[in-house]
């Protein structure tokens, strides 16, 4: 019986890691929805493939750094700090592929998938690097 209580005993640091992990996804999330131009929901409830697309790939982006911010933190505080860089990196890969490679302001609400997958490509590629250098 010991063995599960020595099992559980991370428990609680669980219920915080996670707690927060979801709360930052739902920020993220949010913050992206109003940094982009066009009503992504809509678009998606509407069956716009490029706009689901993008927004998954703008969430796993966001997603995979901030994993490695809870793998590597020593505290929440340390994770939340790392969090909210991943977003600004993840923020900005948008803003920079929106206003530079692809005009993903009238393609994405047009419906053109490649785009959509391309910008999701670009957000998740982003994300792995940034959880990548998350090393410390």
């Amino acid at each position: 019986m010991d063995f599960v209580k020595f099992s559980l005993s991370g428990f609680d640091e669980f219920l915080v890691y996670a707690g927060l992990a979801i709360a930052f996804i739902y920020i993220f999330m949010m913050v992206y929805l109003w940094v982009t131009p066009y009503s992504e929901l809509k678009l998606i409830k509407d069956g716009n493939i490029a706009a689901a697309l993008s927004l998954s790939g703008a969430v796993l982006g966001f997603t995979f750094p901030l994993a490695a911010a809870i793998f590597q933190a020593v505290h929440p505080w340390d994770m939340m700090l790392w969090a909210l860089i991943a977003g600004i990196v993840q923020l900005l890969v948008y803003v920079a592929v929106r206003y530079s490679l692809l005009n993903v302001t009238r393609r994405i609400p047009e419906g053109q998938i490649a785009t959509g997958i391309v910008l999701a490509a670009i957000s998740m590629s982003a994300g792995i690097l940034n959880a990548a250098c998350m090393t410390y």
